[in-house]
């Protein structure tokens, strides 16, 4: 078990593999804020899918486009369900057969259909250039769709002349209780978590178009853009995000488990470690880290250690001090100050980290790095 997330609180928005997510985070330190911001529509329920799968038996696709590994034995699993999945197959295994990945190149083999043709880049450009580049006119597509619409894929190849029957698997609504996405929003625009993860374009699109509800969309941006990191697990996910300015940590590879080492890589690397008192200090978001040694801090320590951290090695007055603590919701004057800072050297087991400047303030005294100079005598 490693702690690379230990003292950051991340937030959750998936529906589908959100535990294995939340488990992952939780493995490496993070605490885990969950708010799916969709809801899956259960297969047996879902009419048009019912209805795209008879469409196949009783007219079989010359072409047939896997998009996902679960999607796609999803869709299987619902036929069989409602008596129609050995026809399904049978209409489906004489057509040219394309998966987008190697997971749903092994649900269509599983499925007991000719292994299909996948790109190396697991990537839906290469696959739609692979089927742009034969004749397409007359050709009846099945494109296995995976929660939303391709519509710059399906529009394609109809422009190529194909006739394309889109297949939704797991399509997405909005949550039946928006409670919990409700309070992820609030959290996210208050700055009180460190990083919200995506996994999904609409759920991006979600937490957007309730944000705009709500009238807080500045403000979600503003955190997003800023002190909140936005991690998600490919470009189309990021896609939403990215039409409003918000930047994202993508890890290489388009999956969970490298969507959570990118997190373990990036959000430490924002803040940096400071030479204090002897010592190595890095604040987190809801923790210290004292020479490799997590240290949880109280939400008034937090306020504290930030705003001091903001300038190492100068003294910030108590007036300051109390003034960021009656900002994040404290009531403080200079003598709840005083009484804040001795319970936030208690938290960090080293009292020499928070410096007192007679009748000036406090200070994190900032030591030489390498051949620097020392820190300048501290300024008002």
């Amino acid at each position: 078990m490693t702690d690379e997330l230990a003292g950051y609180t991340v937030a959750v928005t998936a529906a589908r593999r959100a535990e294995e997510l939340g488990s992952l985070l939780e493995r490496r330190g993070a605490r885990v804020l969950h708010g799916p911001a969709l809801r899956i529509l259960p297969l047996a329920d879902d009419a048009e899918l019912r209805r795209a799968s008879r469409d196949c038996v009783a007219d079989p696709p010359d072409v047939v486009v896997a998009t996902t590994g679960i999607g796609f034995r999803g869709w299987i699993e619902a036929a069989d369900g409602w008596g129609i999945g050995t026809e399904l197959l049978d209409a489906l295994r004489p057509a040219q057969l394309l998966a987008r990945g190697p997971k749903a190149r092994g649900a269509v083999r599983a499925a007991g259909l000719p292994d299909p043709w996948s790109p190396a880049s697991e990537s839906s450009a290469e696959l739609l250039e692979h089927l742009l580049d034969q004749p397409l006119d007359g050709v009846r597509v099945v494109v296995q769709l995976h929660g939303q619409p391709l519509p710059d894929f399906v529009e394609a190849l109809s422009c190529a002349g194909a006739e394309v029957i889109e297949v939704p698997v797991y399509r997405w609504t909005a949550p039946a209780d928006i409670t919990a996405l409700d309070n992820l929003l609030a959290a996210v625009c208050a700055r009180e978590v460190d990083a919200v993860t995506f996994t999904s374009a609409p759920a991006a699109a979600s937490l957007l178009s309730l944000a705009a509800e709500r009238r807080c969309q500045d403000e979600l941006l503003d955190a997003l853009r800023g002190p909140v990191l936005v991690a998600c697990v490919g470009p189309v996910t990021h896609a939403p995000l990215a039409d409003h300015g918000v930047p994202a940590v993508i890890p290489q590879r388009f999956r969970i488990g490298a969507l959570v080492r990118s997190l373990c890589v990036a959000l430490p690397g924002r803040a940096p470690t400071l030479p204090v008192g002897g010592r190595q200090l890095q604040v987190r978001g809801h923790a210290a880290v004292v020479d490799g040694v997590v240290k949880p801090l109280s939400p008034q320590g937090k306020t504290l250690l930030r705003a001091l951290a903001e300038r190492p090695g100068r003294v910030v007055s108590r007036r300051s001090l109390a003034e960021a603590l009656n900002g994040a919701g404290n009531p403080a004057d200079e003598h709840a100050v005083e009484q804040a800072v001795a319970r936030l050297r208690a938290a960090l087991g080293a009292p020499e980290l928070v410096q007192t400047v007679i009748k000036r303030g406090y200070r994190l005294p900032l030591e030489p790095m390498g051949n620097a100079s020392r820190c300048a005598d501290p300024q008002p």
